[in-house]
């Protein structure tokens, strides 16, 4: 690591002799390339030096701050692309301190070697500027609600792990969220590789909030979405699902075509699917609210679209909600969705896509949540986590306690979201005191 300071001596004796002529072709002023090539090494040994891990109680103290567990994760990706920098670093003073000499192929060396430092610093940079980033959240006016997503993330991390028939190996950190613009949520699975990230693999569950749910927590169905889509990967069901569905359309003697369209779309599906076990109707409603636009788009079917034609996941989680105990609900909820879209907005998607889809939702719904799966400790999905009339009653008792502000208890925090729902929906109290009663709910209990 003496190299920059060997090169500043160099570089200080040839300036006080003045320039010189060149001694042959490649030569020119020695003077200006070596302290070229001292700011080559200098620019790279400072970042390297500077690019450092986040302390642990640097977002501050409290519940809402980042764990010491997701600061260690980031840290470990910091380390290692620090790590990255320095051995691309020692390359770099190696070669820099000869380049004067008259090997060209050594000059030309250093610009690739320069070039190379340069990316993986823009890299590095973006990678520790994505978690300051998230981890800032935490400090300011958001904090407790963010906090409040993670308890949300968590109830249903633990209903499902609890559920199983047989212990698995604890997954940690837990989920993280976090608000970004867009129009809707979305996740980044533990252990998948983001560009954002420099194509490292993420650490723990990201699950993004755009503000505009964020403050209307009646819309946030989304989160047992998101997060049953961590559920899915944690339990190494990523790959097998779509085999599970394309097997249960043959034996049921639907269509491979049918088939082939529900397994590109058994991401969203089996998001969809947890997400009514996990919170029953509430699910639903606000899966209502999120796809429910307008009848040319929400029935425009796409031979690409990982999502179910949006007109269709509707009577999907509706045909499961009936099979949990809801009749009544999943009637209401029909009785509104043919309302909004009748017979003839169907017309848009393809005949053959139509043709027995009440069969072909049956068979999905058996595929992903009636079939026993050494995943689930030998149980069924339906069997691990399953939103009850019980817990309907629980939820409308919560539904009251949020318009007076009183503690809900030991109600589990998925609930809530259906809570809020309901408190909206007898609108005795006005939108900003369900609001601010979800959170600060969720913030002491």
């Amino acid at each position: 690591m003496n190299a920059p300071a060997t090169l500043v001596r160099k570089a200080s004796r040839q300036t006080a002799k003045g320039p010189q002529d060149p001694a042959g072709p490649g030569q020119g002023d020695l003077a200006a390339l070596r302290f070229f090539a001292l700011r080559t090494v200098t620019n790279a040994r400072r970042y390297a030096e500077a690019l450092r891990v986040f302390k642990p109680d640097e977002f501050g103290t409290g519940p809402a701050t980042p764990s010491p567990a997701h600061v260690a994760a980031v840290n470990l990706l910091l380390k290692e692309a620090r790590a990255r920098q320095r051995v691309e670093e020692r390359k770099l003073v190696a070669v820099a301190s000869r380049v004067t000499g008259p090997d060209d192929a050594l000059r030309n060396a250093l610009l690739s070697l320069k070039e190379r430092n340069h990316m993986l610093a823009g890299e590095s940079e973006k990678l520790w500027e994505f978690y300051l980033n998230l981890f800032s959240q935490r400090r300011g006016p958001m904090a407790s609600m963010l906090r409040g997503i993670d308890r949300i993330a968590l109830d249903c991390y633990q209903a499902v792990y609890l559920g199983l028939g047989r212990a698995r190996s604890i997954p940690s950190p837990a989920p993280f969220a976090y608000v970004e613009t867009g129009f809707g949520p979305a996740t980044f699975r533990r252990g998948v590789k983001l560009s954002k990230l420099g194509a490292r693999a993420n650490p723990f569950p990201l699950v993004k909030i755009p503000y505009h749910r964020l403050v209307n927590p009646w819309s946030l169905g989304a989160i047992p979405h998101e997060v049953a889509h961590n559920l899915q990967s944690d339990l190494g069901l990523w790959d097998i699902m779509p085999r599970q569905i394309g097997q249960a359309f043959d034996k049921a003697g639907l269509p491979k075509r049918n088939a082939a369209v529900w397994m590109r779309w058994h991401k969203e599906t089996y998001a969809d699917l947890a997400g009514t076990l996990l919170i029953g109707p509430a699910y639903v409603g606000a899966l209502m609210d999120v796809v429910g636009r307008s009848r040319e788009q929400t029935a425009a079917y796409s031979d690409e679209a990982v999502h179910p034609t949006p007109i269709i996941r509707v009577p999907l989680n509706l045909y499961l909600l009936e099979k949990m105990g809801f009749k009544k609900d999943a009637d209401s909820f029909r009785a509104a969705w043919d309302a909004l879209y009748p017979a003839k907005s169907w017309e848009a998607i393809p005949a053959w896509v139509r043709a027995r889809l009440p069969h072909q939702i049956a068979t999905v719904v058996e595929a992903i949540c009636m079939t026993p799966m050494p995943h689930y400790g030998g149980r069924r999905l339906f069997d691990v986590i399953r939103f009850e009339l019980k817990h309907a009653q629980l939820t409308q008792e919560a539904a009251e306690r949020l318009e007076t502000g009183l503690s809900t208890g030991v109600l589990p925090e998925r609930f809530l979201i259906g809570a809020a729902r309901l408190a909206l929906a007898r609108g005795k109290v006005p939108a900003e005191t369900i609001s601010r009663n979800f959170y600060a709910t969720l913030e002491r209990s």
